[in-house]
């Protein structure tokens, strides 16, 4: 490992996932020194349902990662979202009138491959990145300010390393928001999630699915070569019965389904699922004198909506500049402007979320939305733009729309139960 104690850079980033790339890219990029830090040894696999956003493919190619990425995943053309009655509700990207996405389509592409990708896209802008080392603690001056970070590799070997800035990209129990006392977990909806990819899954379409169930909900897409990521998320009350066999629990959960029991009958399971959450995370502010958090570091609600990416690829801009500005003009200012046009930028979206995230946890609501959606399909368009992050949040949370989902008659129509392809 190349940080060395007393070693100074300009920008220490912990984590190299989308957030932390994209935060690395857009500073090296700008003549910024950075060093990007993380405890895994690239490529390697993450939890994650696998599904970016229209927008989110326009910041991987303001990047230049696209050409590298978009042969080797698969353009989803919106999303399906099934109800617990069964009423089947189909939201197209490019059908959001009024709306222009960057492209109609998303990207769904293995994390693996997407992460790699972009932590070589930082490197060739000119990043350092340091693998197989955890950040373990922040160094603090004599006035609380952040001024480096503690490291351990893998033959626990431990050292320090100075930087004029620290970033917090490491996710979803964040080592530096905790150790900064901005981390904060919401008791409420308080779950968990097991992912897994499967070969062999039947009738999976040009779309990213969402079957919502009584006891939990699963999103489904195509990755690319068969494989079909597969990510359910269940109360936290089940943690126990889960961690008996995590994959035999979701193997018996999806074969418990009536409606996917025949889909997945013969496919096989190409690994260990894997666990994450408990959810519904966020810092109480996303800065510290010295330190920023980019990412799920800074804010975690609910899987539901599936896209996480273009919130840590947009996030990794937003920092950039807040640290160009703190780097060429020290103090607070620049971070604490990061923190407000975090909330301005993503603060719509954030409230969608959170009625989203408390909807699915009451069946009879999700049923009338389906039902709603499903006779009047310009309610799935919007709601889908909004997610698909390129229609804004506003045009959901207007009232005439809130009625239309859940106050007003529904019209009549046949297709309500059609099929999800």
């Amino acid at each position: 490992m190349s940080v060395t104690q007393g070693s100074m850079t300009d920008v220490i980033i912990a984590g190299g996932g989308p957030a932390g790339a994209s935060t690395a890219f857009h500073l090296a990029r700008r003549g910024v020194r950075v060093t990007v830090v993380d405890r895994a040894r690239f490529p390697r696999s993450k939890p994650c349902a696998e599904c970016l956003s229209p927008q989110a493919s326009r910041l991987l190619d303001d990047m230049g990662a696209l050409p590298d990425l978009e042969h080797r995943g698969v353009w989803l053309r919106g999303m399906v979202v099934r109800a617990p009655n069964g009423a089947v509700a189909r939201g197209d990207y490019a059908a959001a009138h009024g709306f222009r996405p960057w492209r109609a389509a998303g990207l769904s592409i293995r994390r693996e491959i997407l992460d790699e990708v972009l932590i070589a896209r930082a490197r060739a802008a000119g990043a350092h990145v340091v693998e197989a080392t955890r950040v373990t603690d922040v160094l603090r001056d004599g006035s609380g300010a952040v001024r480096g970070v503690s490291l351990q590799d893998r033959d626990g070997g431990s050292r320090e390393a100075g930087a004029r800035l620290v970033v917090g990209a490491d996710g979803l129990r964040s080592v530096i928001a905790r150790r900064l006392g901005l981390w904060r977990r919401a008791h409420w909806p308080n779950r968990i999630s097991l992912v897994a990819h499967y070969v062999g899954v039947r009738e999976v379409g040009d779309c990213g699915e969402m079957h919502i169930e009584r006891d939990g909900f699963v999103g489904i897409a195509d990755v690319g070569d068969d494989v079909t990521t597969v990510a359910a998320v269940f109360p936290a009350s089940r943690a126990a019965e889960i961690s008996n066999d995590r994959s035999r629990f979701l193997d018996g959960w999806l074969a418990s389904r009536a409606h996917l029991r025949a889909r997945f009958a013969g496919a096989r399971r190409v690994e260990p699922a894997s666990a994450t959450g408990p959810f519904a995370a966020h810092s109480r502010r996303a800065w510290h004198p010295g330190a920023l958090l980019v990412g799920d570091a800074a804010d975690f609600f609910d899987p539901f909506t599936g896209e996480g990416i273009y919130s840590a690829l947009r996030g990794g801009e937003l920092a950039a500049d807040a640290i160009v500005d703190t780097l060429a003009h020290p103090g607070q200012d620049a971070l604490r402007a990061y923190d407000a046009r975090r909330r301005r930028e993503f603060g719509g979206k954030w409230l969608v979320e959170r009625v989203i995230g408390a909807s699915v946890a009451f069946p009879a609501v999700v049923n009338r939305a389906a039902r709603a959606m499903a006779a009047q399909k310009e309610l799935a368009d919007l709601l889908v733009g909004v997610t698909g992050d390129f229609v804004p949040p506003a045009m959901v949370l207007r009232l005439g729309f809130l009625a239309r989902l859940f106050v007003q008659p529904i019209p009549r129509t046949s297709s309500i139960h059609a099929r999800h392809a």
